[in-house]
């Protein structure tokens, strides 16, 4: 029995330590700036975006977005959500091409980034579905409504569109969606763009499953940010905010969950993911959506380029 005992409390004890090792050395790197992610904002004209407004979230934080009034016939509202690192600030050019087209726009920073809250720092898991419920029940955007997501965004709109809040808008839209880790689309760290921490996930997908919560607030994810972009952008996440910002671990469920319009854009010269994928992605989940593919776009090129904004458009108000 006491050789039991000892066995058990040795290996007990190597668990602790790999746990310890994994928190304390397991995080992410610090990956070099890639150009075409922090240079293509720089041609941006952002003169014309409005200024942030205010919300208040379910506990009560002041959370931000920017709102464009439609111009011509009103052709219902589109709630937008930034990739990765990135805020409203970034959703300009798509924001100005849809309230021209007679769209009532409304773009989030989401809590993390931009104006909203700690950047790189969130409460709990689930807290991004109470801050966009809490929008909802705000703001009210006006139907026929979309909910739109790029990249990470797409991933997290996916999550929504699987969710509880399936209802609340009436259609999604989802711009690069980078759906996970495990997903045919996913290109190790995104091409460059993300040095993830693995140990560290690990190591607190562990602990969270025994109710162990306290160290979540360590960063997992870093992002391949210039210096000058670190000033405005979010350049690391901590365990709940990549874990919430994103589909849901098992993002096939989602994808199986999801029950309204959906439809998939993206360009098929993307740096970050495997764009060709996507639609075996969805023809596996058994779901008809539309998936195109834009020629010789790139990533960041979905959200500025004039031929592909166009077809956001085409997609959002047909």
């Amino acid at each position: 029995m006491k050789h039991f005992l000892f066995i058990s409390s040795a290996f007990f004890a190597v668990v602790i330590i790999m746990i310890a090792l994994a928190l304390w050395l397991g995080g992410p790197g610090t990956p070099a700036p890639i150009a075409s992610i922090n240079d293509p904002f720089e041609s941006v004209d952002f003169s014309s975006m409005p200024p942030l407004k205010s919300y208040q979230g379910a506990d009560g934080a002041k959370l931000f977005y920017r709102e464009y009034s439609p111009q011509g016939n009103h052709k219902g509202s589109a709630v937008l959500v930034h990739g990765s690192s990135g805020s409203s600030d970034s959703m300009h050019p798509i924001a100005t091409a849809l309230a021209v087209a007679g769209l009532h726009v409304y773009v989030l920073d989401i809590r993390g980034h931009g104006a909203s809250g700690t950047k790189g720092h969130i409460g709990y898991i689930g807290q991004l579905e109470s801050d966009m419920q809490a929008f909802v029940d705000t703001v009210k955007p006006a139907s026929p409504s979309t909910l739109i997501g790029f990249s990470s965004g797409g991933g997290f709109v996916l999550r929504l569109a699987a969710s509880e809040m399936q209802s609340s808008f009436d259609s999604y839209l989802l711009l690069a969606p980078f759906l996970g880790h495990t997903a045919p689309n996913y290109i190790p760290d995104s091409g460059g763009w993300v040095s993830v921490g693995v140990p560290r996930i690990v190591a607190l997908l562990a602990l969270n499953k025994l109710g162990i919560h306290y160290w979540n607030h360590l960063p997992v994810t870093r992002f391949a940010l210039s210096e000058e972009a670190k000033k405005y952008l979010t350049p690391d996440y901590d365990f709940n905010l990549n874990t919430n910002f994103a589909a849901s671990q098992d993002y096939q469920q989602d994808l199986l969950n999801a029950k309204g319009k959906v439809a998939i854009l993206a360009g098929d010269a993307d740096d970050l993911l495997k764009s060709q994928e996507l639609q075996g992605i969805v023809q596996t989940a058994g779901k008809d959506w539309p998936v195109q593919l834009l020629p010789g776009i790139g990533h960041i090129p979905l959200t500025l380029d004039p031929v592909a904004l166009k077809v956001v458009v085409e997609l959002v108000t047909h």
